[in-house]
């Protein structure tokens, strides 16, 4: 092997990374919706967490990124260390395919079916697909399908041109004598390991090692260790990516590690029997391409059957090595990990604003409490929208990073359609606190409204809590037909606020009622209008979302103005709440 071949080599290593990692990319991408919905249809059951993680793998052809994903999940609370352990063995089995897919490198024959099988037939019909998908399509969607295509084209090619610039290698001594060094089972583990921790991915260090089988000078006895190395080398991503999350995630990296490293032992004092003791001829012939993924899939799948039902021993194991703190250790909700897949990063963005919307629903509740009863509720109220403000900062910083990302347009319109979300609720959160100050006011200054007004102001604090009930509901439902509801309500709100203040105007014209105590009804009045307004804002974001555009007025005036349905609600809501 020249000088020549070996930057051929090179460049074809470097084009073979350059397409693993491209077509994995997108396929994460491409399956962004397929990923929400599988996760979101995970469940305590063993078995449905391995096919989860066997499937995600199987779908984006990388076992790191699907590890790295579940210690985001973990870190974010969308899922528990039990999950993760049945997720990672699955994952592990799903990683198989792509050895599989490179093994069809090593297709010999003359009958034009086999040779059809071989990549360098499909492979430039792959790429000239994909290059015209990306040249003229004008749908994303289209676009990353052709960048997938791409991507597994100059994968194939990278692979092709490795093996041709090793071939070259059949009949060098030197080059035998390094891989009968390898058969020493110990070296060959952490070559393998060392290799794959480097470039942190097991299936592109088993197509370099499927490369270097071509030259039919890597027996199997080199072979196996190799293999059983990458295992354990490829853990290196997702323990990489544990640094800074919290002890749940941590762990979940670490059941990574454990899993590969147990399953190397056990399958390495199989091996080391079978070599040294039954002498097996098999471990001296020279390894195939298909042969390799046979062990790479064997190993994996003997590893899960063997470990797969001590699970709870793992999470124990992890559990006893990172134990809890002594103060309870906060979920952090929101992970940039998860940036990667736009859709999943949404879900859990989801997930924190509903977090975020229970908070400002607490505020408005204490408050509206606390003025009917006339019972002093500021110090709770204005917790609650302490931690609004804080959670609206969390939220507001995570989509703003993941709108510097690659997103499709529906999950830009969302990315958007949050923003506003969060703004609404903080308001309304701000608006709960004002009614709890008006609220202290009265208190501190020893005064009452009259009896009708407080039974007016108990109608119209019905009628906001259930506008807030109706839009909290919608939202995590995101039921845009429940959303549809709000709008009604709101209207309902506004007049009997105007009925509310036109009525005050004359307790005052007759006396009845103090300067001050107008003060407080006006500006208790307009507060809880507002919270109507910000409710029927959410409510349309919602509707937006489900009618994929943001032209909220748009969509509310025809259903406002064009519906029968909105007349029916609003006549039901009109005569629920009468003064």
């Amino acid at each position: 092997m020249d000088i020549f071949n070996l930057l051929t080599f090179i460049g074809g290593l470097a084009l073979f990374l350059f397409g693993m990692n491209v077509m994995g990319k997108f396929l994460e991408k491409r399956a962004g919706d397929k990923l929400k919905d599988i996760i979101g249809k995970l469940t305590s059951n063993k078995f449905v967490g391995l096919l989860t993680g066997l499937g995600v793998t199987a779908i984006i052809q990388s076992s790191s990124a699907t590890t790295v994903m579940v210690v985001g999940f973990v870190n974010s609370g969308i899922m528990n260390l039990a999950q993760a352990i049945n997720v990672i063995m699955g994952a592990n089995i799903g990683t198989t395919v792509t050895s599989w897919l490179l093994s069809l490198t090593g297709i010999s024959g003359s009958n034009i079916f086999v040779k059809l099988l071989k990549p360098s037939s499909f492979s430039p019909i792959l790429a000239l697909v994909g290059i015209v998908l990306v040249m003229f399509s004008k749908k994303d969607k289209k676009k990353d399908t052709g960048m997938i295509l791409l991507g597994f084209a100059t994968l194939m090619f990278g692979m092709e041109t490795m093996s041709g610039a090793v071939s070259g290698l059949k009949n060098n001594e030197t080059f035998k004598h390094l891989f009968i060094a390898f058969e020493n089972p110990i070296l060959g583990v952490l070559v393998g390991a060392l290799v794959t921790a480097v470039i942190q991915s097991s299936s592109a260090s088993i197509g370099i090692l499927q490369a270097f089988a071509i030259t039919g000078q890597i027996s199997y006895s080199a072979a196996i260790p190799i293999i059983l190395g990458q295992n354990i080398g490829t853990c290196i991503t997702a323990l990489l990516s544990a640094i800074g999350a919290n002890k749940n995630a941590k762990r979940a990296s670490l059941v990574h590690l454990f899993f590969n490293i147990f399953g190397t032992i056990i399958f390495m004092v199989i091996f080391i029997i079978i070599k040294y003791a039954v002498k097996l001829p098999l471990l001296d012939e020279s390894a195939s391409l298909v042969g390799i993924a046979i062990v790479h899939t064997a190993f994996n799948i003997f590893s899960t059957i063997i470990i797969f039902p001590m699970g709870k021993l793992l999470e124990k194991l992890v559990n006893i090595l990172l134990p809890e703190g002594k103060g309870k250790e906060k979920v952090q909700t929101l992970d940039d990990r998860l940036l990667i897949t736009p859709a999943i990063a949404l879900e859990q963005t989801k997930l924190k604003i509903v977090e975020m919307a229970k908070k400002a629903g607490d505020s408005l509740c204490e408050s509206l409490d606390g003025l009917i009863s006339r019972t002093s509720c500021i110090e709770k109220t204005k917790q609650y929208e302490d931690e609004t403000d804080k959670l609206e900062d969390v939220i507001g910083t995570y989509l703003v990073k993941l709108s510097s990302k690659e997103l499709e347009e529906y999950e830009s319109m969302m990315a958007g359609e949050y923003m506003k979300i969060i703004g609404d609720l903080e308001r309304i959160a701000d608006h709960g606190l004002n009614l709890a100050e008006s609220n202290e006011e009265l208190i501190s200054k020893s005064m009452a409204f009259s009896p009708k007004a407080i039974e007016e102001l108990t109608v119209l604090s019905k009628a906001v809590r259930n506008v807030w009930n109706i839009t909290f509901d919608a939202l995590v439902k995101n039921d845009d037909s429940e959303a549809m509801e709000v709008e009604p309500l709101e209207q309902v709100v506004d007049e009997l606020k105007l009925a509310l203040r036109d009525r005050h105007i004359i307790r005052l014209q007759k006396e009845e009622c103090s300067i001050d105590l107008g003060f407080v009804w006006s500006d208790i009045l307009t507060n809880l209008e507002r919270i109507s307004d910000h409710c029927a804002n959410i409510a349309g974001c919602i509707i937006d979302g489900k009618k994929s555009n943001m032209n909220t007025h748009k969509n509310i005036n025809k259903y406002k103005y064009q519906s029968e349905q909105f007349k029916e609600k609003y006549n039901e809501y009109k005569g629920m709440y009468t003064i």
